[in-house]
């Protein structure tokens, strides 16, 4: 797809990136965060023009409780808002629809950590200038809830027993029993606020079918004009925003399309744009563009982001018709009694060293826990087994167990079960030469391997049987990460109640259908256990079931934001902890 914008050329020096201030940290903090434009322009709403943000990954639905991909989340998040936001620090950063973040101190949290109020800002309206109020958190909460609705961010309800509005500036939310992770609801993209008004008429099943799903009344800076689904949204500055001087901007063009590559090429080369999101290019080709440009500029913040591969624990068989990847069936050879044998196989046989180094460079480091980014919840257990590449060791536990070569596929089987494979991810260089070397090492420990690579904004929805969702195959590929530094909510997707599957229209996180009963008992302890460094252990026991149980393979830990910015653009300052437009109001030139 062509980007649709002026070009322009020219080189020069890369300029020094700087970390903006952090409100101070209260919890367990997050790894360093490296890289941001912080230099404070005059604010006045609409003195600037277009802002131009390139997305290679388009989005497709701009309503976040039906998304799942990170490009309608972050789509969304012009015009929708949460309580509040995940700041630099990964703390609560008063910036959404919450007047102030709830504490034990100040009364906003109860003592025995059942329940939270809110207050709200006051004044504040949706951008058809009706009033916001908070039966229209009450609402989102009971509409995300709703299994009927089979909404994505169903998982960070888990446990909350009631969201209720006490008053039209207050919400109080109560939770079945106490709770450690206070901000589980109502924070970040899990949480966005619905127009009660928009959405009342779509609840349960309907809710698919709302017309505010690709245009969505909001509080946010910005109002949508119009959305070509994977191709651009086209944005208004909100008159009723609530700062009289914020946005700056008075529209936004949020192109889909193209590759990460011609991206960096339209932030570093031309500056056509000026923002260019998730720069997944090789390092060789990155840095050398961002280092000799003139117009952009690397932005990178870690987080929890990871590179992973999902094992299906389903059936991916075509043959099963509508019972394809449902959890009622089970994969031949990932699952039973040989089952972790094999996935101990393939993880043995996966070079994450070369994947990090020679592709992924400053943007990357060899993945070995799913929980990342807390160096208190970070787990010692698995390096062993993480470094342990070897293809030929990878054979004779295969061998040993069974697993002879067979001619016929050119790989291992037993007992007439091939170790054949479709293996996909989205478009992406990157991503493809991953899949090369793990093609090649895979294949020498006696898997055949079949690529497959699927476009992203097709990957990342929930209506296509080539989504990730779907998982019509038996290995996927693609990055997730927590929202929080508290990452109770980010693990429930691996738990049995969240297994994704035809009846909740494929919308839950648990794309491999992982079902651990022990797993699911250490989500629960998470949940009511407040003691911090029992928490720290629960989140490492959590990750060491998914690791060394081989439910997913991490690869690399990945920054959470590498992206491009144009250096006329200010105000920027990069999260790893939640959407990067999370402080899009600020933005200035």
């Amino acid at each position: 797809m062509t980007i649709q914008w002026r070009r322009a050329a020219g080189i020069g020096l890369v300029a020094a990136l700087t970390l903006a201030a952090c409100q101070p940290a209260t919890a367990p903090g997050p790894s360093p965060t490296t890289g941001a434009t912080a230099t404070t322009a005059a604010a006045r709403r609409g003195a600037g023009d277009d802002l131009k943000i390139l997305y290679w990954q388009a989005p497709t639905i701009l309503n976040p409780h039906l998304s799942t991909g990170t490009k309608d989340f972050d789509a969304a998040r012009l015009v929708l808002e949460p309580l509040a936001s995940w700041g630099p620090d990964g703390k609560p950063l008063a910036n959404g629809l919450a007047a102030e973040i709830p504490t034990v101190a100040n009364g906003g949290v109860k003592a025995d950590l059942t329940e939270v109020t809110w207050k709200l800002r006051t004044g504040v309206k949706w951008s058809d200038g009706s009033p916001f109020t908070a039966e229209d958190v009450a609402f989102t909460f009971a509409l995300t809830k709703d299994k009927a609705a089979a909404t994505s961010t169903n998982a960070a309800t888990t446990g909350v027993k009631s969201v209720v509005a006490k008053d039209a500036n207050t919400v109080v939310i109560t939770y079945d029993q106490p709770t450690p992770n206070s901000y589980q609801w109502g924070m970040a993209g899990q949480s966005l606020i619905l127009q009660k008004a928009q959405f009342s008429a779509f609840t349960g099943a309907k809710l698919k079918d709302a017309p505010g799903n690709v245009k969505p009344i909001g509080t946010g800076p910005y109002k949508v004009v119009d959305f070509k689904s994977g191709d651009v949204v086209t944005y208004a500055m909100n008159e009723n925003y609530r700062d009289p001087n914020k946005p700056y901007f008075k529209t936004v063009t949020f192109k889909g399309g193209g590759d990460a590559p011609s991206s960096a090429r339209a932030v570093f080369q031309t500056g056509d744009v000026d923002y260019a999101w998730n720069l997944q290019v090789e390092a060789s080709v990155l840095k050398p563009m961002a280092d000799t440009s003139t117009k952009g500029q690397m932005l990178l913040a870690y987080g929890s982001s990871s590179e992973r591969l999902v094992i299906n624990f389903a059936n991916p068989a075509p043959s099963l018709g509508d019972q394809r990847s449902e959890p009622t069936t089970k994969h031949p050879y990932f699952n039973g009694p040989d089952g972790k044998i094999v996935r101990q196989a393939l993880a043995m046989a996966t070079d994450r060293k070369t994947v990090a180094t020679q592709i992924y460079g400053d943007a990357g480091k060899p993945g070995c826990n799913i929980v990342t980014g807390v160096a208190e919840y970070e787990s010692k257990n698995t390096t062993e087994f993480c470094n342990k590449f070897d293809t030929a060791a990878a054979a004779k536990l295969l061998d040993d167990n069974g697993w002879k070569v067979d001619s016929s596929c050119n790989c291992r089987a037993k007992g007439g079960v091939k170790l054949e494979m479709t293996y996909q991810t989205t478009v992406n260089a990157v991503r493809q030469k991953t899949q090369d070397i793990n093609k090649a090492n895979w294949e020498k420990a006696g898997f055949k391997v079949t690529l497959k690579s699927v476009p992203a904004d097709v990957f990342f929805t929930n209506t296509s049987p080539d989504g990730a969702n779907h998982f019509f195959a038996d290995v996927e590929m693609f990055t997730n990460n927590s929202e929080s530094t508290d990452m109770t909510n980010y693990l429930t997707d691996y738990t049995t109640a969240q297994i994704a599957q035809k009846s909740n229209n494929w919308n839950a996180g648990n794309y491999g259908r992982y079902s651990n009963p022990d797993f699911d008992a250490t989500i629960e302890q998470l949940r009511k256990e407040a003691d911090p460094a029992k928490r720290a252990a629960l989140f490492i026991k959590a990750n060491d079931i998914l690791i060394l149980d081989v439910v997913i393979i991490p690869i690399v830990s990945r920054t959470q934001v590498t992206s491009g910015i144009s250096k006329a653009l200010k105000n920027v300052i990069p999260t790893g902890w939640d959407s990067e437009m999370y402080q899009v109001a600020d933005w200035a030139k």
